[in-house]
């Protein structure tokens, strides 16, 4: 869904023709749905979208920064798979259903147990050790991974594995409910089959600058494009907060900054999920 200047928003179609500009300059989204008081800008390269001190609000009270723990509500422990050997390991509240899953561009996953928050996160922490996954996949590395995926079959049969070596570590299942395993995948709500090579990566928007392009696919925040030219490129969705957005016409080129893409053997494996 995009959000155009003055409120409107329109959704994203596989398929279908993209034309949008920045404008205005790229100012703090503010915090917990509250402006900016400050309005203060933001560089354009910033995922987060949000000044120093907006971004210290936003996290005040947040389980991913553990300013959260006494949260009463039932959490879940997850397996997620990003591509041929990189799979984490997470938590989420269980009253979000898959939506973190969504969120982080997981092209499958399987939930492990559910209880109590500080009982899962002491058990994502004892998985992630016995099991040698990490809790975070940089986005570099998801996008490498994207291309030329292994079939559901496949997936779901790596995370079926790690799924029973983790039953296998003692102590967890003392303390929260252990679920039946069952695949889920998101491979086609994703658009992720077939595809082509990936040639770069934005790095950040302009003023004035044109993104153009037909949308192939969208995992996590990133959205897939084929440019006029024939250029399979990744757009950060992170980049656009702070942005005003006008549609633009058809024959308007592309005119943002594009950086290299990122290869499945380099992609390293430190960074923000």
């Amino acid at each position: 869904m995009l959000r155009w200047w003055g409120g409107r928003t329109s959704p994203v179609a596989y398929g279908r023709g993209l034309v949008f500009r920045a404008v205005g300059g790229r100012v703090c989204a503010g915090a917990r749905g509250h402006g900016c008081p400050l309005a203060a800008a933001v560089p354009g390269r910033s995922t987060g979208g949000l000044c120093p001190e907006c971004a210290r609000l936003d996290r005040a009270r947040s389980v991913a920064a553990d300013t959260f723990a006494d949260d009463p509500r039932p959490y879940r422990v997850y397996l997620a798979w990003f591509g041929p050997g990189t799979v984490k390991a997470g938590i989420t509240g269980e009253h979000r259903g898959p939506a973190r899953l969504l969120e982080q561009g997981a092209v499958a996953f399987c939930w492990l147990g559910r209880g109590p928050l500080m009982a899962a996160r002491r058990t994502e922490e004892v998985l992630r050790q016995a099991l040698g996954v990490p809790d975070r996949v940089p986005y570099d590395r998801k996008r490498a991974l994207r291309v030329a995926l292994p079939d559901a079959g496949a997936r779901a049969a790596e995370i079926e594995e790690l799924y029973g070596r983790a039953l296998g570590v003692g102590g967890w299942g003392e303390t929260l409910d252990v679920l039946p395993f069952a695949a889920h995948d998101h491979g086609e709500a994703f658009g992720l089959g077939g595809l082509p090579a990936l040639d770069g990566t934005v790095t950040e928007l302009v003023d004035g600058g044109t993104v153009t392009g037909r949308v192939l696919a969208a995992a996590g925040p990133d959205l897939h494009l084929l440019d006029p030219g024939g250029r399979h490129l990744v757009l950060d969705g992170r980049l656009l907060g702070g942005w005003g957005l006008e549609r633009g016409g058809e024959g308007d080129a592309w005119s943002v900054p594009v950086g290299r893409a990122p290869h499945r053997e380099s992609a390293g494996q430190d960074g923000l999920f």
